[in-house]
């Protein structure tokens, strides 16, 4: 494998590539983002940012996942770069897969999923198709799917294994910050995370106040009076 991953451009043939693995931010960084809820990041990093189109097929919507990007990009139907991608994960990677957003073949399954938990792989994000659906639905690992299909793909290629990505409304680079809970994925860039943590936690920090005023029922009537005002509309 490490031989592999040290080709140069020149030696790939054409359609296929495999750069080597990022190491992504630190453990304890990680850990921390852990406690991050996904609208959390999102409102901190500008509300622009986010996975559409894509469901969780995991049934505890409890599970956090959150670890390093192995990012694949496949043709649509095929997933022999995805089992590459799993051979060079290391426990606690999220492998983020863009199918192209074809839901007519699923490129990962019930057998791909027990090598993933065996392996300790936090999560799959596939903008494309699955299938076993009950198997999914089990404990164990996360995924985000835009769909599911019982057809299965072939194992041909061509493909490319940490490279620059699109998945489901997510730009994804190498070893970012991949971070999913129930309402859906996030991708924070590796050269953001210990910058944005800070402002995630004061953010959190910010909606308890928020939350304990609202459960009074009073309404922040000031701040809502002033915003209508500022649109022209008279109150």
């Amino acid at each position: 494998m490490n031989e592999m991953t040290q080709a140069t451009a020149a030696e790939w043939p054409t359609g296929f590539r495999v750069n080597p693995r990022c190491p992504g931010p630190m453990p304890k960084i990680v850990e921390a983002y852990r406690a991050v809820p996904t609208c959390h990041a999102g409102d901190v990093m500008g509300r622009h940012t986010g996975s559409v189109g894509l469901k969780a097929y995991h049934a505890d919507l409890s599970l956090v996942t959150c670890g390093p990007a192995v990012t694949v990009r496949i043709r649509p139907g095929d997933n022999l770069m995805i089992h590459l991608a799993m051979m060079m994960a290391k426990p606690g990677d999220v492998i983020v897969i863009d199918g192209g957003g074809d839901v007519s073949t699923a490129v990962i399954g019930g057998l791909m999923r027990t090598t993933a938990v065996a392996r300790d792989i936090a999560g799959f994000v596939l903008d494309g198709a699955l299938r076993d659906v009950a198997e999914w639905a089990q404990p164990g690992i996360a995924a985000y799917a835009r769909g599911h299909t019982l057809r299965g793909p072939s194992k041909d290629g061509p493909g490319e294994v940490n490279v620059p990505i699109a998945c489901g409304g997510l730009a994804v680079n190498p070893g970012d910050l991949i971070l999913g809970d129930a309402d859906g994925v996030i991708c924070i860039p590796a050269a953001d995370v210990e910058r944005l943590l800070p402002l995630c936690l004061a953010h959190a920090e910010k909606e308890k106040g928020i939350a304990a005023r609202n459960a009074t029922g009073q309404l922040d009537r000031q701040r809502f009076d002033a915003l209508l005002r500022a649109k022209g509309c008279p109150v």
